[in-house]
């Protein structure tokens, strides 16, 4: 498959035109998201496995290399293959935490 037969249809122009807003207004969430944990009670704290996700993903997003959605899912899933004999808890929380595996 040659990279045209992959390519979008629209010009980057008309990419730009039809999603810039919310992508910009998506940023600004993420910002105000991160300012609000700068000004926590307990900012000095120990950062959450997630938000240390978070950071990683935002720096992901800083690159030109290609495929930058799929590294960005890659740092947010989790890599193992064997199943768990029990989940640690009831509800998702976004992100795997690493710290698992690292022994932390």
């Amino acid at each position: 498959m040659d990279s045209r037969s992959r390519a979008c249809p629209l010009t980057r122009r008309q990419i730009v035109d039809e999603y810039f807003l919310e992508n910009r207004a998506r940023l600004l969430e993420i910002a105000a998201f991160l300012d609000r944990l700068d000004r926590a009670s307990d900012a000095g704290g120990e950062e959450d496995f997630r938000i240390e996700a978070l950071y990683e993903a935002v720096a992901a997003l800083h690159s030109t290399t290609p495929s930058r959605a799929r590294r960005i899912q890659m740092i947010f899933s989790d890599p193992t293959t064997e199943p768990l004999e029990k989940l640690a808890g009831k509800g998702a929380v976004g992100v795997w935490d690493r710290r698992k595996m690292e022994g932390r």
